[in-house]
């Protein structure tokens, strides 16, 4: 996606430890209208999957998914970080990494949320190691609905999360795949 890759390379920031800061437009202060795109190339990605639920896992892929489930007509789910008072007890559970906070979750959503039969299309802002969306599927799995596929903004190609998806068997569509990055040279894009 041409226009996504403009503004990463425009406006992203490449920090120590392989981390890119986009927050600028993506995940902090957030350009609707680049969302909005987003969204639609999503449809075109999955045009013609059935789709019941979109999910995602807080928080930064909340509006993304937002976004993208209006032109699917499906509810947003997201698994949440930290367990809340007003949650009960009947949920799906299960351990992730967060590769740029460096800490463990354990992710949950209530089971209520995510039926069995469904057909669950997972969103999420960045791919590196992959534990995000594997705790993802692994939600989805105990609760019998089918993945659809997953549909991320930025990937990692030189981590491994997208490999290990993919050899999975999991549809992965990467809207920007970045092949390197550092400093000095900026981001190198592949595909």
């Amino acid at each position: 996606m041409q226009l996504l890759k403009d503004r990463i390379r425009s406006e992203g920031r490449v920090m120590p430890g392989n981390i890119l800061n986009v927050g600028s437009f993506l995940n902090q202060q957030v350009d609707i209208g680049l969302y909005n795109e987003i969204g639609k190339e999503f449809v075109r990605r999955f045009a013609g999957l059935s789709v019941t639920r979109i999910m995602t896992i807080e928080a930064s892929g909340i509006g993304i998914a937002c976004v993208t489930a209006q032109y699917f007509n499906a509810p947003v789910v997201f698994a949440r970080k930290f367990r809340t008072k007003n949650i009960g007890g009947n949920l799906y559970s299960a351990q992730v990494t967060s590769y740029t906070h460096g800490i463990d979750y354990t992710i949950t959503v209530p089971k209520d949320y995510l039926p069995q039969g469904g057909s669950v299309l997972l969103i999420d802002d960045f791919l590196a190691n992959g534990c995000a969306l594997e705790g993802l599927v692994l939600l989805c799995e105990a609760a019998g609905a089918s993945i659809a596929g997953a549909g991320v903004v930025i990937e990692k190609g030189f981590q491994t999360g997208g490999k290990r998806l993919r050899e999975k068997g999991i549809r992965l569509e990467s809207l920007a795949v970045i092949e390197r990055m550092d400093p000095e040279e900026g981001v190198v894009f592949g595909e």
